[in-house]
């Protein structure tokens, strides 16, 4: 079995030309699970897959990370073999947000008669979800207002952190061993991102081995980033992961 996480997009909100940042985990080839649909997130993955992603997780409700999401109900409504099919998974502390940014708009459809809701199946979790026999940790992140921003990990494999301060104590407990670890990193941080300072100050040379830094400002932050000896997400790779590992006894 193969795994690899493949990222779509590798930008921060405003770094348009690297793309919305967000990856797909894929097993043996194919998509698995989606990670943030920003904007023009699926175009890239109709690009990679030439369909709609059956499985979605939600970071945070910014819009560069779910700004694709009315686009894809529209998708997925008027296709009759996907329509309540689709699931999207998010922490429960997130539902009201994506419920006021997302799927509360009036006339979800201009002839109405539908609730935003009914195009998905969505999963709220708190410590995790069950997703093809596989258990994926979801855990809190620093980004902005506390319990908004939720990472995820597979055991063993990778960590992705979605938006976030740096985290070195969370990491260390999901993404121990040699699990790679998708950093939010930026040239410079601020209250809200991690920069290249942050990671060199908080993290050991253990766990800054095995970062992918993503979400960075631009083309020319990203060969700064580089030149610095650090390995960077570029818009379209993939990343080959290592197996999972058995769950934890409390996993699930």
């Amino acid at each position: 079995m193969s795994w690899h996480l493949h990222f779509l997009g590798t930008g921060a909100a405003h770094a348009v030309e690297l793309g919305s940042s967000s990856a797909v985990l894929e097993r043996d080839g194919k998509p698995m699970l989606l990670i943030d649909c920003g904007p023009d997130t699926l175009d890239r993955y109709y690009a990679a897959y030439a369909e709609p992603p059956r499985n979605v997780y939600i970071t945070h409700t910014h819009m560069d990370h779910v700004g694709g999401l009315e686009r894809l109900f529209t998708r997925v409504w008027f296709d009759e073999a996907l329509r309540g099919k689709t699931r999207v998974f998010a922490h429960a502390a997130l539902v009201p947000w994506l419920q006021t940014r997302v799927a509360d708009y009036p006339g979800v459809l201009a002839e109405g008669g539908v609730n935003y809701w009914e195009a998905f199946r969505l999963v709220p979790c708190s410590r995790g979800f069950w997703l093809d026999g596989f258990w994926f940790d979801v855990f809190a992140t620093r980004h902005h207002r506390p319990g908004t921003s939720f990472g995820l990990a597979l055991h063993g494999s990778f960590a992705f952190t979605g938006d976030t301060r740096p985290i070195p104590e969370v990491l260390a407990q999901y993404a121990d061993g040699e699990a790679l670890i998708a950093h939010d990193c930026g040239l410079v941080g601020n209250p809200s991102h991690t920069g290249i300072d942050d990671i060199e100050r908080e993290y050991d040379e253990g766990m800054r081995a095995r970062l992918v830094l993503y979400h960075y400002g631009s083309k020319a932050d990203g060969e700064a980033l580089s030149a610095r000896g650090y390995r960077i997400a570029r818009a379209g790779q993939r990343v080959a992961l290592v197996d999972p590992s058995p769950l934890r006894a409390d996993a699930g």
